[in-house]
């Protein structure tokens, strides 16, 4: 094809410069690197398709990570250069691999080929259900300034690119069976420039508005997960409902009685935290009353908070996938199996229960409560690049496999949220999983008084949101 032929041709003839060419660059490309090591676990397969000599493929984690282009000159580069990373001559037009890969990238690579759905689809056979895909390319806006720059014989004149939106790209990644779950741009300079850059690229690119002249775009995928069969779904996955239970004793028999059975089992996690009232002894007593009939663990937590709480029942949890449930039954447990079908059909990798959609019973929600649920949740969509309509709701599920990813990974927010909601918010961000949210009526607390203050936590969770703002926006 001439386009093949073309960029064959303009790489060869600059397969001499290219390391020359990518070191000049090397601001433009330490910002892509940064971004993708973000996301990349250190334990993490990685494959770059278009990986030229590959100095990305060299810079971002991970282990077992194999490059692969089209031309040979530079392929035979990379070897010498990086000899302790796999790299085969290979068009990303038909990928001839056997192994499957945790993270797949292709950077600028959309832009010059011929078929980009077709190649895709290549990426089916390099994919495991858990693969994340990371496309980058060029803003469009940034369009019209590279060919001046190009007129201007600033900028080296390259063939003929494919200039794709964020949205022409998910909508071709969805073309080819790909869930684009996340989008968002950097980078303002792509030069050196001492402190103009640093401020330009590492705060003004993050806030709303400017964000949409990054350079830099970026969007992730997952392959969609196979559709099963109810019981198919009900024979892989087991469940675990952790419950932490504050001077809740009223509640504790309803939680048993009301919670319906889930998967190949579902287990009730009790754990009991500083009561004043009979909590703990009435939760003895219901698991002794139905031990015959339910799963039931139970435990009191050596620490403070509901975070404490719920990091407990979870180490001791032994189902495939991990339920909060509240123990002031505000949120009914009647509504976990859609939390339940919600995560096994994939619609999503950690399901955010949202409290503010449907309306609420009188008492359920105190007015300053609601107006601060409105205002984190404008201000978490932002920090999380993603609608998240109800940060503060108890009940979130993910799969338990994840969550020891992200216990492994605590240390990189510390342990700084009392509640628990943000640590798992955050965590799942920083582990790339597709949050979604899932609306839930919200009732009427029956038994007790609320745990929650006001205004001392809510000045706890404006700490802990721009504490979070330093660690995902402008890091």
């Amino acid at each position: 094809m001439k386009v093949n032929e073309e960029r064959r041709a303009y790489f060869e003839s600059r397969a001499g410069n290219w390391i020359k060419y990518r070191k000049r660059r090397s601001y433009y490309w330490d910002s892509i690197t940064r971004y993708c090591n973000y996301y990349i676990h250190k334990d993490s397969s990685v494959l770059e398709i278009g990986c030229g000599s590959g100095e990305l493929l060299a810079a971002v984690k991970g282990k077992n990570k194999t490059g692969i282009d089209f031309c040979e000159p530079i392929i035979n580069q990379a070897k010498v250069q990086f000899p302790d990373i796999r790299f085969e001559l290979m068009e990303a037009e038909n990928i001839n691999l056997e192994e499957k890969y945790d993270v797949i990238i292709l950077s600028n690579l959309i832009g010059v080929i011929d078929d980009i759905e077709h190649v895709f689809k290549e990426l089916k056979k390099v994919c495991h259900e858990q693969t994340r895909i990371i496309v980058t390319y060029y803003n469009r806006i940034w369009e019209p300034i590279i060919r001046f720059a190009e007129l201007l014989g600033i900028k080296k004149r390259t063939p003929e690119q494919n200039w794709l939106s964020t949205g022409d790209i998910a909508n071709l990644l969805y073309l080819s069976d790909f869930d684009a779950y996340k989008k968002n741009r950097s980078m303002l300079i792509p030069y050196r420039i001492p402190l103009v850059s640093w401020l330009m690229n590492r705060f003004i690119s993050r806030l709303p508005f400017f964000q949409l002249f990054g350079l830099n775009q970026f969007v992730f995928a997952r392959p969609f997960p196979p559709r099963l069969k109810q019981e198919e779904v009900d024979e892989r996955y087991s469940v675990s409902v952790v419950v932490p239970a504050r001077n809740e004793s009223g509640n504790i028999e309803k939680a048993i009685l009301h919670t319906p059975q889930m998967g190949k089992f579902t287990e009730l996690i009790f754990v009991e935290g500083n009561s004043t009232d009979d909590t703990w002894e009435t939760i003895q007593q219901m698991a002794e009353k139905y031990k015959d009939t339910h799963r039931i663990k139970i435990m009191q937590q050596d620490g403070k908070g509901k975070g404490d709480a719920v990091r407990k029942g979870y180490a001791s949890a032994e189902g495939d996938i991990l339920m909060i449930l509240d123990a002031d039954l505000t949120v009914p447990p009647e509504d976990l199996p859609k939390f339940y079908n919600a995560i096994t059909r994939g619609k999503g990798e950690f399901i955010n229960g949202v409290r503010l959609v449907y309306p609420m019973e009188k008492n359920a929600m105190r007015t300053l409560n609601n107006i601060g649920n409105h205002f984190f949740s404008r201000l978490f969509s932002w920090i999380l690049e993603r609608p998240i309509k109800d940060t503060l709701c108890g009940t979130k599920v993910m799969f338990r496999t994840d969550y020891l990813k992200l216990a492994e990974n605590r240390s990189f927010f510390g342990d700084f949220d009392p509640f628990g909601d943000f640590d798992l918010l955050f965590g799942a961000y920083k582990l790339n999983l597709k949050i979604v949210d899932l609306p839930i009526r919200y009732r009427e607390r029956k038994y007790g008084d609320t745990n929650i203050s006001r205004f001392s936590h809510g000045l706890i969770l404006l700490r802990m949101s721009a504490f979070a703002a330093g660690k995902i926006k402008f890091w």
